[in-house]
């Protein structure tokens, strides 16, 4: 077909939108933007799942204070603001005055292409994409950034084939090529943790789960996770020492980023290994020992004891930086087996469905903003629903 829009398309279509303020202020609102015009190697989606990350509750809401959060505007077309205290918008300094779409990743059907023959073949089918402005009803993507969904498989069963399945693979990739034989997760009864936890399963990795409720380790006992350790049980460190003694894990990927647990896993771990030492160090295990934070559930500064030896690492890993690193080879390989296992390896599940207007719903955001296991939250933009 051409790239011309045909009439029977719609002319607009509702995208939201963040804006912090110069004077402290978080915007939310939705406007609605022309129909996109794909270029010859792109397709437009209607978006019909389009899932809440913690990524993208980041990017949605800043260091805004939501207990201050106020609704005005219409019904179709709602406004949140919210004020963002003083001592945080520091950290707000880059995106000021800038009017900034949201959303990582969502699943619709085609119904638009680009010139070109590889374009042209996606039409009509559903496909997930990846590429951000997902929380809209129209998306414009570019081929390589879709991911062709299996035959009967729903938008929503394919709204997650990105950011959790490609951060759970990235996970095992660097464990492979940095030379660890298993891993420690945190807040790993997550979406994201179970997601991981089947993965490990099925390729046969040691994986110690790191939660913070004992119906969060029950949840993970009941999936058949073995080694499960609440990080507020009295005997943590000792349980999660005993862990990476029959794991050997010597990496971690830690969700919660402030606090304490990153240095209490790495003490954990220079334990675990001197429990096995044929003789004493005083500068503590040769073995390499390192974690990666690549998540702020905990906004606390990052504290830890240096009682771990000298042989450690602690720094930041984030999925986007990692398939980069990768090339694209290995990334159509890696979404080959989303496909593949995505209702059964890469699987999600969600709380409720929400609509466009249903986000900026103060109970709504109240649920959905808690980053909490068992609150995620699946837009469909092209939904009525108001809630």
């Amino acid at each position: 077909m051409s790239t011309q829009r045909p009439t029977t398309l719609p002319q607009t279509g509702l995208q939201l939108r963040t804006l912090v303020t110069p004077t402290g202020v978080l915007e939310l609102s939705l406007s609605d933007e022309p129909f996109p015009k794909p270029a010859p190697d792109e397709v437009v989606i209607r978006i019909e799942a389009a899932p809440i990350n913690p990524s993208d509750i980041g990017l949605l809401f800043g260091t805004a204070d939501l207990t201050s959060a106020q609704v005005s505007g219409t019904a179709s077309h709602p406004t949140v603001t919210a004020r963002i205290p003083e001592a945080l918008m520091a950290a707000m300094a880059g995106r000021l005055g800038q009017s900034l779409p949201a959303g990582n990743e969502g699943a619709g059907v085609v119904i638009a292409a680009g010139t070109s023959a590889a374009a042209q073949a996606l039409m009509g089918k559903t496909v997930a994409a990846l590429g951000g402005a997902m929380y809209a009803q129209y998306r414009s993507v570019k081929l390589d950034m879709c991911l062709v969904l299996p035959e009967g498989t729903t938008p929503a069963e394919g709204a997650s084939s990105f950011v959790n399945p490609l951060t759970a693979l990235g996970m095992v990739e660097t464990m492979r090529s940095e030379g660890h034989t298993a891993l420690v997760h945190t807040a790993a009864a997550s979406n994201l943790g179970q997601m991981l936890h089947k993965l490990c399963l099925k390729d046969n990795i040691s994986l110690v789960n790191i939660v913070r409720k004992p119906e969060q380790a029950a949840l993970l006992r009941a999936l058949g996770a073995v080694h499960v350790c609440d990080a507020n049980a009295p005997t943590f460190m000792e349980d999660l020492t005993q862990a990476l003694v029959t794991t050997g894990a010597t990496l971690a990927f830690d969700a919660t980023g402030g606090g304490k647990l990153a240095g209490q896993i790495l003490s954990a771990m220079e334990m675990a290994l001197n429990r096995t030492a044929k003789e004493y160090s005083r500068y503590g295990s040769t073995t390499h020992k390192q974690v990666y934070l690549y998540g702020g559930l905990d906004t606390r500064p990052t504290e830890f004891q240096r009682n771990f030896g000298m042989a450690w690492g602690m720094g930041g890993w984030l999925m986007f930086p990692f398939l980069q690193r990768i090339g694209p080879v290995a990334v159509q390989a890696l979404k080959e087996r989303v496909a593949a296992e995505l209702h059964t390896t890469f699987a999600s599940s969600y709380a409720h469905e929400i609509s466009l207007t249903g986000m900026l719903q103060l109970e709504t955001m109240a649920t959905y903003g808690q980053r909490a296991t068992g609150t995620k939250a699946l837009v469909n933009p092209n939904s009525k629903l108001m809630a």
